[in-house]
C-alpha cells in the first residue's frame, strides 16, 4: 500500500515524496530523531523520504521566508513546530498539506475552525491542553508555597500570546495568584521585561515558548535576575530554567509522522482530527533552584521525568 501510494504521488517527487519541517525555534537532536523514528514507524526509510529541515531561531520573519521558501520548492508535506511557524505556513499555502507536529491551541490562534473537523489543508496535533496552565502553577507553587504573585512573558506578535494570558490568567484567579504581563517584541528587551517583572513584585515568571529560541536568553537572563522561571518548552530547562512542564514535544513531532503518512496515501488534511496531547512532562533543573536558593520539595522531585543536577 505505502508504495503504491508513493509511485501514485504526481510531480517532480513521485517516487521520493519530500517533507518540509520547520520549525520556529531550533530543530534539537531529540526532535529530527523524533520525526526520523516516527517515519520508520510508518515503514518509511531514509531513502524514501527527504526531509528538508529548517529551523527560524525565534524570528518571524525567517519563519516567513522558510515557509515560502518550502512552498517553492513544492514539498508534499509540511510539518511545522509550534504557532509562528504554523501561521508561517498557513499563509504561505492554501494547497499544500500541512502537519503541525506542536501547535499552542490551533482554534484560538485561527489555525482551524475546530479540533474534530478542521477543514482545509491543515491537521495534525495541538501542544496545548486545558488543564495545563493551572498544572503550571500548581507546580510553581509547590516549589515556593508563598507564592502570590506570577510574571508572564509573551510574545506579542505570536497569535497564540493572547490564548496563553487568557488561559494563564484564569487558572491563576483560581488559585488566588496575582498575574502581570510583560509583552517582549525583541531579544535585547528580554532585560528590561525580566527587571521590571521584578520591580512589580513577580516572584517568578512563566515564559511562552516562542520566547526560547537561544538568541533570546531568556533563561539565562532569568537566573541574572534571581527570578524563578519556567516554560512550556523542554529546551528551557537544560538551558537553565528552573523548570519545564508540557506536553511531550517529541512524542508529538513523532505521532506527526502518522499524518504525513495518511496524507501521503491519499488522505484529505481537513478531514483528519487534531489531536490534544495525552503525555506530559515534568523537567526540573535542580541546579538552578539551588543557585536561587529554592529547595524543591522531595515528593517534586521524585514525580519530575527528569531532574538536572
Amino acid at each position: 500500500m505505502l508504495l503504491a501510494a508513493l509511485f501514485a504521488l504526481s510531480g517532480a517527487h513521485a517516487q521520493r515524496p519530500v517533507v518540509g519541517f520547520l520549525a520556529s525555534t531550533q530543530i534539537t537532536a531529540e526532535v529530527r530523531e523524533a520525526f526520523v523514528r516516527g517515519l520508520g514507524e510508518q515503514g518509511y526509510r531514509e531513502r524514501d523520504v527527504e526531509v528538508l529541515w529548517r529551523a527560524a531561531d525565534g524570528s518571524a520573519a525567517r519563519a516567513k521566508s522558510a515557509a515560502e521558501e518550502l512552498v517553492g520548492r513544492k514539498v508534499n508535506v509540511l510539518v511545522t513546530v509550534l504557532t509562528p511557524a504554523s501561521m508561517a505556513a498557513k499563509n504561505a499555502t492554501r494547497d499544500i498539506p500541512i502537519v503541525l507536529a506542536y501547535a499552542g491551541d490551533p482554534v484560538a490562534t485561527g489555525l482551524v475552525p475546530s479540533l474534530a473537523r478542521p477543514g482545509g489543508n491543515i491537521t495534525g496535533l495541538s501542544g496545548n491542553a486545558v488543564e495545563l496552565s493551572g498544572k503550571r502553577i500548581e507546580v510553581l507553587r509547590e516549589s515556593m508555597p508563598g507564592m502570590t504573585q506570577l510574571g508572564l512573558m509573551i510574545l506579542g506578535t505570536d497569535p497564540f500570546a493572547k490564548p496563553f494570558i487568557a488561559e494563564t490568567g484564569l487558572a491563576g484567579r483560581k488559585l488566588g495568584m496575582r498575574l502581570h504581563v510583560v509583552d517582549v517584541r525583541s531579544a535585547d528587551k528580554v532585560d528590561a521585561a525580566i527587571a521590571e517583572l521584578k520591580k512589580r513584585g513577580a516572584q517568578a515568571v512563566l515564559v511562552q515558548g516562542a520566547l526560547t529560541a537561544a538568541s533570546w536568553r531568556v533563561a539565562e537572563l532569568a537566573l541574572q535576575h534571581k527570578l524563578p522561571s519556567m516554560s512550556p518548552q523542554k529546551r528551557f530547562a537544560a538551558d537553565g530554567g528552573m523548570m519545564y512542564y508540557g506536553a511531550n514535544l517529541a512524542d508529538g513531532v513523532r505521532r506527526s509522522a502518522l499524518y504525513v503518512h495518511r496524507i501521503l496515501n491519499g488522505a484529505k488534511p481537513g478531514d483528519l482530527s487534531i489531536e490534544q496531547p495525552t503525555r506530559f512532562e515534568l523537567v526540573i533543573n535542580n541546579r538552578t533552584a539551588k543557585t536561587l536558593g529554592i529547595t524543591i520539595p522531595q515528593q517534586l522531585l521524585q514525580r519530575a521525568d527528569k531532574v538536572i543536577e
